[in-house]
């Protein structure tokens, strides 16, 4: 088919079928052959919507809660590992079950679905600017202010009343920082930054100041000491210093009854003094500023995603060949070493600098290619027109995405430390699991309920009436702006 003729779809059954200008990516065609010569400043319609961003971001929102269901049932010894807790989740009959999720986890969730969501996030600031830009509005720059100033407000809130999730400000804050220049360079230019940005900054910087290389080169520094010990040489006041040093580094990931029982402890305070807590932490760690990892960790991967969005990949307009080659060399590079690193830090009993070493060290190379790769595989069954109902749950999900993840964030929350059952600390991974499929369950169907009877989520509309400051229409309407 000739680009001439190709046709962008919208979500809703029966939707118009616009034609798609020449070397025009899909999300700015419609809002200029619908919109006309608007230039008053307002969201985006429903009939505009680009479903296939949609079902994306449904997909990372259901996704990203196979990663934070960790953190809100129990402790543990390492991100997103499953040890360390009151429960030992590879002993037992249950081991081998655990070990089959945590494989599943680490090679199409862990980093992937941070990592979609945040390309769509930056593919989110070239479809608001560039849409309020092409309409002639002359207050772009101040919506995209208010909007993300009022995301890293929520992000405070939900953080400190809810849950330490704190990846809405972190968004806020760096869209502030660094993509509204970006918006107007070349897609190619932006795929490079990105991608460069990931390969160098995020790997080299996240491993040299999060500890990964330095134990590395201290475990080196006291092989060598323990080696020249067992020849009988003696070793100086600094070489003993180093294998003290080394053993207390040792010490401190070590796994003890009583570390488990302080972690759980303050986990299960009152409510306001857990506030309190959390609070006091966060701001006495510089105003939130100083989430330097996941700035790194995020602005790569928005980059590349502003990169993608010009280029009409997330809108399911390039050739079926490419979204194929994409998710065969994405998933060829990251299941290999995602799977080796499983591998070796299992066989290890997960050895913290094993856990550094095999999962940590090569983390963005496979994150950003299994996220490309995912995509790809979503988009190619956008395009392919299968599993139709599927992608209309989860693109009610995706449009209610900031509604769903402050709703599963509560629902969590109180089915492990808040409600009755009290359950933080007393389910195995493969327990977990269920409550996963159970939020998952009520998400898919609150959304496609309340997309019923209303244009967007209940959080969405505050956070577009504040944006726009004025009070957005809630009835669904296939002209409702949302």
């Amino acid at each position: 088919m000739s680009s001439t003729a190709k046709v962008a779809r919208v979500h809703e059954a029966g939707g118009p079928e616009v034609p798609l200008r020449e070397n025009l990516p899909v999300a700015l065609a419609l809002n200029e052959e619908l919109a006309g010569p608007v230039v008053t400043a307002a969201p985006v319609k429903l009939c505009d919507r680009i479903s296939s961003i949609d079902v994306l971001r449904g997909v990372a929102l259901l996704g990203i809660l196979v990663l934070n269901i960790e953190e809100f049932g129990g402790v543990e010894a390492f991100h997103d590992i499953p040890v360390g807790g009151p429960i030992d989740n590879f002993a037992g009959p249950h081991a081998q079950m655990n070990l089959i999720l945590l494989f599943i986890k680490w090679m199409f969730f862990e980093g992937k679905m941070r990592g979609i969501f945040s390309m769509l996030f930056g593919a989110g600031v070239i479809l608001l600017t560039s849409r309020g830009e092409r309409r002639g509005n002359e207050d772009v720059a101040d919506i995209y202010i208010r909007r993300n100033l009022l995301l890293m407000l929520f992000g405070i809130l939900h953080d400190c009343f809810i849950w330490s999730g704190y990846i809405l400000f972190d968004y806020g804050f760096e869209a502030l920082l660094f993509l509204y220049p970006f918006r107007k360079l070349k897609a190619k230019t932006l795929l490079w930054i990105g991608t460069l940005l990931s390969l160098t900054v995020a790997t080299i910087g996240m491993v040299l100041f999060q500890g990964a290389g330095r134990d590395l080169q201290f475990s080196r520094d006291a092989a060598k000491i323990r080696a020249q010990q067992s020849l009988g040489r003696p070793v100086t006041r600094q070489q003993k210093q180093i294998l003290d040093q080394w053993q207390a580094r040792i010490d401190s990931e070590a796994i003890t009854p009583a570390g488990i029982k302080q972690e759980v402890a303050e986990a299960e305070l009152p409510y306001f003094s857990d506030v309190l807590n959390r609070a006091q932490k966060e701001f006495q760690g510089g105003f939130y500023v100083l989430h330097i990892d996941l700035m790194v960790d995020m602005v790569s991967a928005m980059l590349i995603g502003m990169g993608l969005m010009k280029i009409g990949f997330f809108s399911a307009e390039l050739p079926v060949s490419t979204y194929v080659w994409t998710a065969l060399i994405g998933f060829g590079i990251s299941l290999p070493l995602t799977a080796i690193g499983v591998v070796r830090v299992y066989a290890s009993h997960f050895y913290f600098l094993d856990v550094e070493k095999w999962l940590f060290l090569p983390y963005y190379i496979e994150r950003e290619s299994g996220s490309l790769a995912i995509c790809a595989v979503v988009l190619l069954s956008v395009k392919a027109g299968i599993c139709t109902a599927p992608q209309r749950w989860l693109a009610a999900v995706g449009r209610t995405a900031f509604s769903n993840y402050v709703l599963t964030s509560i629902i969590c929350q109180t089915i492990f430390l808040w409600g009755p059952w009290k359950l933080f600390g007393k389910l195995a991974y493969y327990q977990e699991m269920y409550v996963v499929f159970g939020v998952w369950t009520f998400n898919l169907l609150a959304s496609s309920l309340w997309l019923r009877s209303f244009g967007f989520g209940p959080l969405e509309w505050v956070w577009r009436s504040l944006t726009y400051g004025t009070i957005q229409q809630m009835p669904a309407s296939k002209h409702q702006t949302v």
